[in-house]
């Protein structure tokens, strides 16, 4: 069963590659609010947008060698390199891995890994966390990017220190040192030495609410981070975005990469207003203006990590049944695909939300 598994991991770790080497060398440019969102989402790509591409977040590039991916990847204890890509590449597919887990190539004499963190798209910091034992991600930075109209959220995890100038609110460019790469964790287990790895990730934000959310569901527990919390953030697959810009990087389109993902299913929710559609707003259909008044609830097509991939308004006439949350449909070969997925279950030949996919539900809305 883990064979289809570990075929989508190393077509993922090829489009990885050349993701990582797509960022612009440009010294003098440096990130702004007001040229990065000029782009509406889903408008042709701007040729200055198309030079915002992500780079190596390390100096590895190992895998622009063939079969080079245990030079790159760092697996699980006594698994392979695949286990540290991105997607349903842990446990035998049942556990989803959300980020990309790199090889350092320098170490001191103690065997410490050395690499430099390097920004991997100009933007901006928008959080450090400096103790490690506040999070299983270690000590770890946040960079806000603004890419085609979407914010993007690149996350560097593990680290053994950052860079005392990187604090929230600093533009930083491009391929800007932030940190050292090391092994922290609040993990019982921990990260043996050996396998010291950068935890990267690429990022959409569900909602700004989240500390009020997290009060509701978890009274009494510590929120050490607020947004930032991993809760909060999912990811995206490099994979799709990699292969539009082989060839040439000006076929960069954020808005195609989303909305051609698997759906894995339908939901609808009775909320007219949530933080998502005003940050993500090229996921939402557009509706003729005669309807906007009677919209009561919107239908929401997601992936197996979540993503709203695409939003569609609806008017009490088209919105059946009064629960807050409904689950419309299923995509029976998705869920299969993806068994990592927590969003819904199958029960006596039912699908049926999972306890946790009702808690997303509720934090997407909330």
């Amino acid at each position: 069963m883990a064979a289809p598994y570990v075929r989508r991991s190393l077509a993922t770790t090829l489009a990885i590659t050349l993701l990582l080497v797509s960022c612009t060398s440009e010294p003098d440019r440096v990130a702004s609010d007001s040229r990065s969102s000029t782009a509406q989402p889903g408008s042709e790509p701007d040729p200055a947008e198309t030079r915002q591409h992500f780079r190596p977040p390390t100096a590895n590039l190992a895998l622009f060698e063939p079969e080079a991916g245990d030079r790159y990847f760092v697996g699980t204890v006594g698994r392979t390199w695949t286990s540290g890509t991105f997607g349903c590449v842990r446990s035998e597919g049942y556990q989803l891995h959300e980020g990309l887990d790199i090889r350092p190539l320098k170490r001191d004499g103690r065997g410490e890994a050395l690499d430099p963190i390097l920004a991997a798209a100009d933007g901006i910091v928008a959080y450090v966390n400096p103790k490690a034992a506040l999070s299983n991600y270690g000590i770890y930075v946040v960079l806000r990017h603004e890419i085609q109209g979407w914010k993007l959220f690149t996350l560097y995890a593990h680290l053994a220190r950052v860079g005392d100038r990187i604090t929230p609110g600093l533009k930083v460019r491009c391929g800007e040192p932030l940190g050292l790469m090391g092994r922290t964790a609040n993990t019982r287990s921990g990260i043996s030495k050996d396998r010291a790895h950068l935890h990267f990730e690429i990022n959409l934000l569900v909602n700004d609410r989240f500390a009020d959310w997290h009060r509701k569901h978890f009274p009494g527990q510590r929120d050490d981070h607020g947004i930032w919390n991993g809760r909060n953030m999912l990811g995206i697959d490099p994979l799709p975005l990699i292969l539009q810009q082989h060839h040439d990087p000006s076929l960069l389109d954020l808005s195609g990469l989303i909305r051609q993902q698997p759906v894995l299913c339908r939901t609808l929710v009775r909320s007219t207003d949530f933080d998502w559609l005003h940050r993500y707003p090229a996921t939402v259909e557009p509706r003729p203006p005669r309807d906007s008044a009677g919209i009561v609830a919107h239908e929401i097509h997601h992936n197996f990590v979540g993503i709203p991939i695409r939003i569609i308004p609806r008017t009490a006439d088209e919105a059946g049944g009064r629960a807050r949350f409904q689950l419309l449909e299923v995509n029976a070969e998705t869920a299969r695909a993806y068994p990592c997925q927590k969003l819904v279950r199958q029960r006596d030949g039912r699908w049926q939300f999972t306890a946790e996919g009702e808690r997303f539900l509720d934090l997407l809305i909330f």
